[in-house]
């Protein structure tokens, strides 16, 4: 019976750790984290060099070209490398923080296209915060109580998503109609703050929510009651074992 409990127990060690480790490399890596934003603040501490270092900002720059071109279009990064190109500091600085607002827009319209899908949501919400996270200092310098806005915004947002809960434990309702307004207000603050007339995402890539879908594989969405399945066979498993040795002890 000892060794009996024994392999079983190393097998359940074992798979569990499989499926774990499964999990996490098919993650979506930090979801609080957004490359854009990383790459502003690294082209912003290039340029701040004396004197600026455009070179390398420009080289930290092409590190997301492919993945701005593709969701946003060749215009953006045609401007910004021309104005690196041009050594225009100041320019640069502020079509790359025009291009963060966009990205905000691009994240939080992908929350509403996709927001019956709890993870996905959740995970696009957090970078868009990331993004905006980066321009905070900026707003936060001319008008704090504007940031202090959007922040409360963006947490309301998340609020909205609702949460599907663990078998329907803790479970809270989406609304959607509570995040439209919450977007349209962050939205707007930032076009404001900024100076940009319109946040047009119509020509944002549809692929820029099926390439972050497709990232993250069906099994490792907890959200989803089939990706429990290999759970409850272990604990299946275990609650046999248990009746055994009971059963056992008895006779």
């Amino acid at each position: 019976m000892k060794k009996f409990l024994t392999m079983f127990l190393l097998i359940s060690v074992i798979f569990s750790n499989i499926y774990i480790n499964g999990v996490q490399a098919y993650s979506y890596g930090d979801p609080n984290e957004e490359k854009l934003a990383e790459v502003y603040k690294e082209m912003v501490v290039k340029l701040d060099e004396n004197p600026p270092n455009f070179t390398a900002a420009k080289k930290v720059y092409e590190t997301v070209k492919e993945e701005i071109d593709m969701h946003m279009g060749p215009e953006p990064s045609k401007l910004i490398l021309d104005n690196l190109e041009a050594k225009d500091k100041e320019a640069t600085i502020t079509n790359m923080e025009k291009l963060l607002v966009l990205n905000v827009a691009r994240r939080l319209e992908n929350v509403e296209k996709n927001f019956s899908q709890y993870e996905t949501t959740k995970r696009l919400l957090a970078k868009g915060f990331a993004t905006y996270d980066a321009l905070s200092p900026k707003v936060q310098a001319k008008h704090p109580e504007i940031d202090k806005k959007i922040r409360a915004d963006f947490e309301k947002s998340l609020e909205a998503l609702g949460n599907p809960g663990l078998f329907g434990v803790g479970k809270k309702e989406s609304n959607i109609e509570a995040f439209k307004e919450n977007k349209d207000e962050i939205l707007d603050d930032l076009k404001q703050e900024f100076n940009i007339k319109s946040l047009e995402v119509g020509h944002f890539s549809e692929s820029a929510v099926e390439s972050e879908a497709s990232a993250k594989k069906d099994w490792t969405d907890l959200s989803n009651i089939r990706n429990w399945i290999p759970l409850v066979l272990i604990a299946g498993v275990i609650i046999a074992v248990i009746v055994f040795v009971v059963r056992k002890r008895r006779k």
